[in-house]
């Protein structure tokens, strides 16, 4: 580690296998782009933390889900403990958008249930990147969504300190003003204050703990940081920074002049159209959002607002969390070949999706402006880059300066053997496989191409006596957790899932793959998700892969050549080195890890939203439409799982109402 580096990383063991050149490779000649090339349990997390350690410069990584980010959140916290690790994922557990369907004359308004525990985080990672350079943010896609101007959320912060001239009146309006919110009775809340004679409370939205202030007449007589749940000082402080509440936060000057900039965008676009409903429609909805920002400075939807609060052009790229970093910053992007493909999707989907708003009459054209980062938005960030994947794409590839391969681990485990199995008897072949396993001590992962084939498997596996547990796209991460908990201990001995390149699914207790319909081509089932889903049988010596398949495809041709590629290196460095592979030692967690406890428990304080059940068939394609929205939303985000789910649910729809719902 250097000597001046701004990152401390603490860690019980040295880099081994393939990880010291890979470091080595990835420290050299930065900033530029570069492609870690790492197999399933080679310690790309510790590798990454490596060079981390070495940059002097605030890191932002990037994951293709809430829960892979929230894993990594909680690796990079162990590995730098003195340093600021941060967690920025969308903060909704349910979102429905705003959309219109044209066809059935069909509003479905936004519906959205706000995670508050996420929301905290949010700004606690903002205000870090802010005020601390040595911060790590770990994020989701959500990354690239609009934000807020960071130029006015540093603007409206204040800074505090002993003995300074503040009045009551001033500080409390002051904290009104960056959006906290007043609340002498409940100050569970992030945001909210209190104030109890000279004394005012706040609940910082980016701290663990409150902050007390203590006036003595209209000056600061002392300043506090106190336990949220004891009330005991914890630290007394000379001077602190507030940040605002919230991230979307506007001075008074530049919210006046939006709303006009809104009203005369009204009068304009209401000229233009020549349907009398769409123009009614238009200026009853506009001005009643107009005299809500007057009275109030929100109104419902208040980001399709976003460009004239911001002061952007048409078409200009909204503030992202990429824009509350300086220029120098390193980005990490995990799972690559994941994430970079949903960079691509997020903007075309937002776009199509409010095209039927702004035509009919439900949003000014500004409403477009609102949105995700088109890609090449985004690839103007990619200055000082490091792409993550066991199976990179094309993109990657090509546009890496170098490509830093990570093939032998440092346990000395080499890819698992793989064989390949007709389909004629194939469900007697795989009970033997998994009783056989059963008797090492093992587990078994089968992986399905559908969930009616996932349950009927299932089914069938409880029925032979095995103990068995099935996966779907509907458990949430703390129930994933216990399921995976109870597979690792023993209480079912074989999991059936539909798409296992999911998070949480590296299990050293695993000695069984089994891919079924491998000869089926698809998504999963090209060649990477083949080589992905092999590398689940990666943490064990005795594992094994199985395909079921009556054919060798293309993609199963490339997975098998690239399979022996990467066992024949590790088995010549084993050699070389005189190393015998051991597996990897991981102890048995029963609970989620804090963040995501504290997440579950923020989420479970809001109903979960229930799919309603139709009575009739215009309510039946009414919430058809719903569903295929959500459904396209999840195949966009490579969410197959979900889109699967989706989808059978409209196919019994269709199925349950039949010939009516042609007739409406």
């Amino acid at each position: 580690m250097s000597k001046s580096s701004i990152f401390h990383l603490k860690a019980p063991y040295k880099p081994a296998g393939s990880q010291p050149q890979a470091i080595e490779q990835l420290n050299t000649g930065r900033p530029c782009k570069s492609t870690l090339l790492g197999v399933t349990g080679s310690g790309k997390t510790f590798t990454l933390a490596n060079v981390i350690a070495q940059q002097n410069k605030p890191v932002l990584v990037l994951s293709p889900n809430k829960t892979l980010a929230a894993q990594l959140y909680e690796e990079f916290s162990l590995f730098f403990p003195d340093n600021k690790v941060c967690y920025f994922v969308s903060y909704y557990d349910y979102y429905q958008p705003e959309s219109y369907l044209p066809a059935q004359d069909i509003y479905i308004p936004k519906e959205t249930k706000v995670n508050a525990e996420i929301e905290r985080l949010r700004v606690e990672a903002t205000a870090s990147i802010i005020n601390r350079p040595d911060t790590i943010v770990v994020a989701s896609v959500s990354a690239i969504y609009s934000l807020g101007n960071p130029a006015d959320y540093r603007e409206m912060s204040f800074s505090i300190k002993v003995g300074q001239k503040l009045s009551r009146k001033e500080l409390i309006d002051q904290l009104i003003t960056t959006q906290y919110k007043r609340n002498d009775v409940d100050l569970t809340a992030a945001g909210n204050f209190k104030v109890v004679g000279s004394t005012i409370t706040i609940n910082v939205p980016y701290m663990h703990d409150n902050l007390r202030i203590e006036l003595f007449g209209e000056e600061i007589e002392l300043i506090e940081l106190v336990d949220k749940q004891e009330h005991k000082v914890l630290r007394t402080l000379k001077d602190f920074l507030i940040f605002p509440a919230k991230h979307f936060i506007t001075p008074q000057d530049k919210r006046e002049s939006a709303i006009a900039q809104i009203e005369n965008d009204l009068e304009h676009e209401v000229a233009t159209m020549t349907n009398p409903l769409y123009k009614e429609r238009l200026q009853t909805r506009i001005n009643h959002d107009v005299d809500m920002l007057k009275q109030t400075g929100y109104c419902t939807g208040i980001e399709n607002y976003s460009r004239y609060f911001d002061g952007r052009k048409p078409g200009e790229a909204p503030y992202t969390l990429f824009d509350f970093f300086d220029e120098n910053f390193l980005l990490i992007i995990d799972e690559s070949h994941i994430t970079v493909p949903q960079f691509r999707g997020m903007y075309n989907g937002d776009r199509a999706r409010k095209k039927a708003l702004i035509e009919y009459g439900f949003r000014l054209n500004s409403a477009f402006d609102n949105r995700p980062l088109k890609f090449d938005e985004i690839e103007r960030f990619f200055n000082n880059v490091i792409f993550v994947s066991a199976t990179p794409g094309p993109y990657e590839l090509e546009k890496s300066d170098h490509i830093a391969q990570q093939i032998v681990r440092p346990t000395g485990i080499i890819d698992p053997p793989i064989e390949i199995v007709g389909r004629e008897g194939q469900l007697t072949h795989l009970m033997e496989q998994i009783q056989q396993t059963n008797k090492k001590g093992w587990r078994t992962l089968i992986t399905v191409l559908t969930k009616k084939a996932a349950e009927t498997l299932a089914k069938y596996l409880e029925q032979q006596k095995i103990k068995v547990c099935y996966m779907h796209s509907e458990i949430k991460t703390p129930e994933r957790t216990k399921l995976l908990y109870k597979l690792r201990t023993g209480v079912f001995d074989c999991l059936v899932g539909i798409n296992l390149l999911r998070e949480g699914l590296d299990l050293p207790e695993v000695g069984l793959v089994a891919i079924m319909d491998a000869d089926i081509e698809g998504f999963l089932r090209d060649e990477r998700s083949l080589i992905q889903t092999i590398g689940r049988a990666a943490r064990n010596t005795e594992s094994k892969v199985i395909l079921y398949a009556d054919k060798v495809t293309g993609s199963m041709k490339g997975a098998l050549a690239e399979a022996k590629r990467r066992r024949d290196a590790q088995a010549a460095y084993n050699k070389e080195h005189g190393i015998t592979p051991k597996n990897v030692a991981r102890d048995v967690k029963q609970s989620i890890t804090q963040l995501q406890e504290r997440i579950a428990k923020a989420s479970a304080a809001s109903k979960t939203r229930q799919i309603r059940k139709p009575k009739n068939a215009e309510q039946a394609q009414a919430l058809i439409q719903e569903l295929e929205i959500e459904m396209q939303q999840a195949a966009e985000e490579l969410d197959f799982e979900k889109a699967i789910a989706l989808r059978d649910k409209i196919l019994g729809l269709r199925k349950t109402f039949g010939d009516e719902l042609k007739q409406t």
